[in-house]
């Protein structure tokens, strides 16, 4: 099938986010300016650069109490600071709870039983059972094409690997299980992996 965006899909749900699959979890926490504190996850969420080390998410929609957009962007848009916590299938139904429209002064980290750590470079909490958290600093707020779109992007200040999912050094995705977003209500999780090696390289 084609369509264009403009004139309709004509199928039951939209086909756009099972297209674009499978997409990484950005676990965002954030600061308010009042000390509030706020955790949501984005599934348009990615790593942009190695140096320095840049990653990305964006947040779609608003709240009508957060001035046109949601409570992540608005804090980051206060504090300039944020975390991007890695998500493991293990922390799924932690995550879940806190994808809820929840207003500004519900405590996400609370409302999921989740145990919060202060971060080391910024003034800001991250999961302190994930399997990474990325410390940011924002550099840009971008507004995208569409109503309440917002392109966040953060220079990375200090990074938290637990040390469980290390082996030999390296990272293994089959210790713990990435969680990734798949289209409508769907999820996967990394069980498997393989290599492969680029042409020129030894």
């Amino acid at each position: 099938m084609f369509y264009r965006p403009e004139d309709g899909h004509g199928l039951p749900h939209n086909p756009f986010n099972a297209i674009v699959a499978p997409r990484p979890i950005g676990w965002i926490s954030t600061k308010g300016a009042d000390g509030t504190e706020n955790l949501a996850p984005y599934s348009f969420f990615n790593a942009v650069a190695y140096t320095p080390p840049q990653v990305m998410f964006a947040s779609t929609g608003a709240k009508p109490d957060r001035d046109g957009t949601k409570d992540s962007v608005a804090n980051i848009r206060d504090t300039g600071v944020f975390c991007a916590n890695l998500v493991d299938f293990a922390l799924k139904d932690a995550m879940n709870q806190t994808s809820g429209p929840w207003s500004r002064e519900v405590d996400e980290f609370a409302h999921a039983a989740l145990e919060r750590t202060p971060c080391d470079t910024i003034d800001c909490s991250r999961v302190t059972a994930a399997p990474a958290s990325l410390e940011c600093r924002l550099t840009q707020i971008v507004p995208l094409l569409g109503k309440a779109n917002f392109l966040v992007l953060g220079e990375v200040t200090g990074v938290h690997i637990r040390d469980d999912i290390l082996k030999d050094g390296m990272i293994d995705p089959t210790i713990y299980h990435p969680l990734s977003r798949m289209g409508y209500r769907d999820y996967a999780k990394v069980d498997e992996v393989f290599q492969m090696t680029r042409p020129g390289q030894g």
